[in-house]
């Protein structure tokens, strides 16, 4: 055999580089690694990163401040596949971070990201570039980014991947890009509920969770839920539904179901295949809560529109509400009574919890959860709303009291409803008074008090409803509610101003009320509403002329005008011409002030004296001053009473005035401690000091208009006389002539300056020491005050007639009279013609109102 020849190696080429392996500790050694032009290193680096970046929160950033993010970029383009595969792992797992997230847009790679969804790529590459996007499109940015550079489309088409990851990430970011509007059209353009439907049928529950999120966000649009129906969408769902190991799916389900409830088409298509009966029975026998409500919600969606309600009342969901209301869970307990409010709506409903429902939702009431107390209210609201019959069971079942306590609950929407079934049960008599026996109006000073315009506007819709009683203003006004009712007519919201403005209309319709309300400047309030075309309505205007009509003193100084429906009352005065904005002094503040050379107040009173339930001055000092009753008898009062006009020493009770009867006192003190002892002096004056405070007292609480005897014998008289006449105008001409002869007679036109009738009623108002003058007195007067006197004598006998407030201290009454030309004419209607009275000139004479002898009366 020969010998072996041992073969020599050839050396390497000198200029290429031993190969070299390096084992690295450091992140960051493997980021410069990320700079390499080596395909191998690049690849390895990737991988090293990704393993690292899985590591936490803590390994992302650190790879974001050793700058790895940007190198990595730039390989998502790389020639080679496994470079760019293991950089869209990266940049998948990276994406997670709040941090990264903010870079990655800064650097504007999704476009390249986008691109990695080819269909030619691996399935490892679609999986964590969609994870990359489904983790982007959380933030708004991010989304209109992936939309623009067309990543929905590519996106619906990895829905019918096979892998599963790659179908998980791609439903995840189609679900959070379809919160947006513009991608929720661009899904009904990409026919993209097929493909999302087919994901139901997964094996995997986030898949099919996030399939169903999906839906229940794109069938917001119509659209896109005739499609879904088109697709055969509401039987995957109703199977759902059926299939009990789904229940983790239910509530989603029922989410999407309720969105397609809206539709009429939808709701008859499932109730033609039996599906509504399906959803009311799961409804009513699901044993979980949670989906139970869920169900009902869906139900409550479907009942809010006209058809759907008709569908539904022909399946029978009252029942199914009211086994509802029984429920363990409160959700569901609140969306039963959702679904019975909108329900209510339809009138064969409505009459159907007549008999069945209203007590249970009674009993809801009673609840310590405020969400059941407003979904009870709210379904009685609407049950009672104009349905008498509903009424009347919400009151028998005991609701009233529940009703008030919820006025002053915390919950603003459950108080407006409260008040709004108060409010429906309240047109009838019988509940109005059974709600005002649980001290309605001082329950709602909290509600009129608050600062939410809906409950403000309920709370005076309520008012307006209860006062029409005269108890219940009268509770209103000693609970202090008129105060913040006024307030309300300051607001800028109309229903609120509306609403308080009728309920000021109501509560002025009697005379106590009107006082008190202008007292606190409510007519100031009107007035300023009333002038201004967008803050003024009807009841601002109707409730101004109201509170004229019951307080005819201050309309009459106000407007100078006294309509024939407008019965001057007893108490009446005039003080003359007021100006805008200037407040009228009661008649007991004017009774109060000194006497002065103003114009005096004209007083109109019949009711004796002893028609007011009052004590005198004098028993209060006889019980007062025991056993000088008689030494302290009324000598010398005439100063501080009224007497007749023609006996000065006269008397007459309740025109003292403070001052006057403190000086009498002072007077009585003076004489009587003249000869006495020292001691008895000491005490005397002692029980005039507190006679002083009793009468003083008595002047603040129970002072009272001063009678009129003379007025009450004109009253008399004219019964006596004129009554029995049948035709009108002989009895206006015979009352204007009664009128002329008692304050004065006739007064020639020529002689009408030397009338002195101011120096008359300067020595009336000497004689009583005071600035009120009851009419009675006056026994010469002029335009004004004869004007006045026929008015209230008119007024007193059934004669309509107004009084119209002139210039220069003329006034004069206006009456209507058919004219004898037409009187007995068959065929023609009576046409009636408007005449002046003359008092002055010729008593008795009617003036057309036109005619230029009405214009020379008015303003000679």
């Amino acid at each position: 055999m020969g010998k072996k020849i041992k073969k020599e190696v050839e050396p390497p080429p000198k200029d290429v580089f031993d190969p070299l392996t390096i084992e690295s500790k450091k992140a960051a050694t493997v980021v410069l690694m990320l700079n390499s032009t080596e395909e191998e290193i690049l690849a390895k680096a990737c991988e090293a990163i990704y393993k690292f970046a899985l590591k936490g929160e803590e390994n992302k950033t650190t790879l974001l401040e050793l700058g790895a993010v940007e190198p990595l970029t730039k390989l998502l383009t790389h020639e080679d596949k496994i470079v760019r595969r293991n950089a869209t792992m990266v940049f998948g797992i990276l994406a997670s971070n709040n941090d990264v997230k903010k870079s990655l847009r800064e650097l504007d790679i999704l476009n390249a990201i986008i691109a990695q969804l080819a269909p030619e790529e691996e399935v490892v590459i679609h999986e964590f570039a969609s994870l990359c996007l489904a983790n982007m499109s959380v933030e708004y940015t991010s989304k209109v980014q992936i939309f623009e550079y067309g990543g929905l489309e590519p996106l619906i088409r990895l829905l019918g991947s096979p892998d599963p990851d790659v179908k998980k990430n791609s439903i995840e970011c189609i679900y959070n890009l379809v919160q947006d509007f513009h991608c929720r059209m661009a899904i009904q353009d990409l026919s993209a509920i097929p493909p999302i439907l087919d994901l139901l049928k997964s094996e995997y529950p986030i898949i099919q969770l996030l399939a169903l999120k999906t839906l229940g966000t794109i069938t917001n649009d119509r659209e896109s839920r005739v499609m879904l129906r088109d697709s055969q969408g509401l039987e995957q769902l109703l199977k759902i539904l059926e299939t009990k190991e789904f229940n983790d799916l239910h509530i989603e389900a029922l989410a999407v179901l309720a969105n397609c409830l809206e539709d009429v088409d939808t709701m008859q298509q499932l109730q033609q295949a039996g599906g509504l009966k399906k959803l009311l029975a799961f409804a009513e026998n699901t044993t979980f809560p949670d989906i139970q409500k869920n169900a009902t919600k869906a139900i409550a969606r479907a009942a809010y529109d006209s058809e759907t309600r008709k569908i539904l009342h022909e399946q029978g969901v009252e029942k199914c509400l009211i086994n509802l209301l029984g429920a363990e869970n409160d959700g569901t307990k609140v969306a039963a009574a959702e679904v019975i409010s909108a329900m209510s709506e339809n009138l064969a409903s409505k009459e159907f919890f007549n008999t069945q429902g209203i007590p249970q939702i009674v009993q809801l009431l009673k609840s310590e959860n405020d969400d059941i107390k407003e979904g009870a209210t709210l379904a009685l609201a609407n049950l009672t709303t104009a349905n008498q019959t509903n009424a009347i069971a919400v009151a028998e079942a005991g609701a009233i009291e529940s009703l008030i306590n919820i006025l002053s609950c915390n919950r603003d929407n459950a108080i407006a409803n409260a008040a709004t079934v108060l409010t429906n049960m309240a047109t009838q008599e019988s509940l109005r008074l059974a709600i005002q026996s649980f001290d309605i109006m001082r329950a709602l000073i909290q509600p009129l008090n608050s600062s939410n315009t809906l409950v403000q506007s309920k709370a005076a819709l309520t008012v307006a409803a209860i006062a029409c009683d005269a108890e219940a203003r009268i509770e209103l006004r000693h609970a202090g509610g008129l105060e913040p009712l006024v307030e309300l007519l300051h607001s800028n919201n109309d229903e609120v101003r509306r609403h308080a403005s009728w309920a000021v209309m109501v509560c002025a319709s009697d005379e106590a009320t009107s006082i008190e309300l202008c007292k606190i400047g409510v007519l100031d309030v009107l007035e300023e509403i009333n002038q201004s075309m967008r803050r003024k309505n009807n009841f601002s205007e109707a409730a101004y002329n109201r509170l004229l009509n019951n307080n005819l003193s201050l309309k009459y100084c106000q407007t100078g005008y006294l309509s024939s429906s407008n019965m001057i009352p007893d108490g009446f005065y005039d003080a003359g011409r007021i100006n805008p904005g200037k407040k009228l002094l009661s008649l007991k503040e004017l009774a109060l002030q000194e006497p002065n050379d103003r114009r005096a107040i004209i007083l109109i009173n019949s009711k004796p004296y002893s028609a007011y339930p009052t004590y005198t001055t004098e028993e209060k000092f006889s019980d007062s001053v025991s056993g000088r009753s008689s030494s302290l008898q009324r000598r010398g009062r005439t100063s501080a009473g009224i007497g007749s006009p023609t006996d000065e020493k006269a008397d007459v009770p309740g025109l003292a005035t403070a001052t006057g009867s403190k000086t009498f006192l002072k007077e009585r003190a003076s004489r009587k401690g003249k000869g006495k002892k020292e001691e008895e002096k000491n005490k005397e004056e002692e029980e005039v000091a507190a006679l002083a405070k009793i009468v003083e007292s008595s002047t603040d609480k129970e002072w009272c208009p001063p009678s009129d005897n003379e007025f009450c014998n004109y009253i008399t008289e004219i019964s006596r006389t004129i009554l029995p006449i049948t035709d009108l105008k002989t009895q206006i001409e015979t009352l204007a002539k009664f009128v002329a002869e008692k304050m004065g007679g006739p007064i020639s036109k020529k002689l009408l300056h030397e009338f002195k009738w101011e120096l008359h009623i300067s020595e009336v108002k000497f004689q009583l020491r005071s600035n009120i003058v009851p009419i009675g007195y006056i026994k010469k007067g002029t335009f004004y005050h004869r004007a006045l006197l026929f008015k209230a004598l008119a007024d007193k006998i059934g004669i309509g007639a107004t009084l119209v407030r002139g210039e220069y201290n003329r006034a004069w009454n206006e009456v209507k009279l058919v004219e004898e030309s037409y009187k007995g004419v068959t065929g023609l209607l009576p046409r009636p013609e408007e005449f002046i009275i003359d008092l002055m000139f010729e008593p008795g004479a009617l003036l057309k109102t036109r005619s230029q002898e009405a214009e020379f009366y008015k303003f000679l």
